[in-house]
């Protein structure tokens, strides 16, 4: 028996393809021109949703246009990744032991990045 709801892909996913566009634009977007600049078979309206979450995350900022909104992200791809970070980071109490766990899993050019940039060394 088919499920049309296991076709559907992660929010995060479509999150992270909308996104894309954001970033690949050269201005504001609305979800009419997002829906064309993915390229999938997305309702408008979904397109909306996705954008309204993003807003509501402070990912992306809008502004009025027309009757809707156009939107702009907030940060790049690296800087909406570091956010992501610190907000799985405020959840947790035991904040050294997260810590701890995340460098002991990082490769040795990364903890050596780490400590570069700990140093201010790096970037």
């Amino acid at each position: 028996m088919h499920h049309p709801a296991s076709d559907r892909r992660p929010s995060g996913e479509l999150e992270s393809t909308v996104l894309a566009a954001l970033w690949a634009a050269e201005g504001p977007l609305t979800p009419g021109q997002v829906q064309r600049a993915i390229g999938a078979a997305l309702a408008r309206t979904t397109v909306t949703t996705i954008l309204s979450r993003l807003h509501e995350k402070g990912a992306v900022t809008r502004r009025r246009a027309g009757r809707g909104f156009a939107y702009t992200p907030t940060e790049d791809a690296p800087g909406l990744t570091a956010r992501r970070m610190h907000s799985e980071l405020r959840k947790e109490e035991d904040r050294g032991t997260v810590l701890a766990r995340f460098v002991s899993q990082l490769t040795d050019e990364d903890e050596q990045l780490l400590r570069d940039l700990l140093d201010g060394e790096a970037r």
